[in-house]
């Protein structure tokens, strides 16, 4: 079984880990605001809860909740239960400030560019950190680290090229201005995590 640990000197505390995934999910919660407010897409399971959402109206938070069920059974076999409930948490609390920060914060109609590259730059750091504290924001993050840990893969290249194939499918439902600003706030996050999440560091071990 594969369980997320740190390296015994970078071991955290129960408190570090719940002010850790807090502060990561505020932070991929306020991107998905820069996103809406460019009317923009993104990659992975949060960018299909997306694809839903703009068209039916329904809680960006309840579909990517929803979305994400189905890989907690990976998680359990490959990851370990430690890691899947802390996955859990990180979803639960991330689809519930997402749905919950526009009655408190409000962002004006931003130019795609902007929103793309703070986009990028907040769920870069916010995934940065979750992963830092062995979580994630389930889906395509999951099977990422465990290609990490098994074969070396860094997690940012895995969730750009899901990315790849979601703005694929996009370019059939968007405009062509929309898929590729998108796909410029998509390249910020994943070199954010290629670049930052060492293999030799907060990796998963067996």
């Amino acid at each position: 079984m594969i369980l997320l640990e740190t390296p015994p000197a970078d071991r955290h505390t129960l408190a570090e880990d719940i002010q850790g995934m807090m502060i990561g999910c505020t932070l991929v919660a306020l991107s998905i605001q820069f996103l809406r407010a460019s009317e923009l897409i993104t990659g992975q399971i949060a960018g299909l809860a997306l694809v839903v959402s703009y068209p039916t109206g329904w809680s960006f938070g309840m579909v990517f909740f929803v979305l994400n069920l189905p890989f907690y059974v990976l998680a359990i076999r490959k990851m370990g239960w430690i890691f899947t409930v802390k996955n859990f948490i990180a979803v639960t609390t991330m689809s519930v400030m997402a749905d919950l920060m526009p009655l408190v914060l409000t962002i004006e109609p931003l130019h795609p560019a902007v929103g793309a590259s703070l986009f990028g730059l907040c769920a870069g750091m916010g995934l940065l950190g979750l992963f830092r504290h062995g979580a994630t924001l389930g889906g395509v993050g999951i099977v990422a680290l465990w290609l990490q840990d098994r074969r070396g893969i860094p997690a940012g290249n895995t969730q750009l090229a899901f990315d790849l194939c979601v703005f694929t499918l996009a370019i059939f439902l968007f405009s062509y201005a929309q898929v590729l600003w998108s796909l410029l706030g998509a390249v910020i996050l994943n070199a954010i995590i290629t670049i930052n999440h060492r293999r030799d560091r907060y990796i998963a071990r067996s």
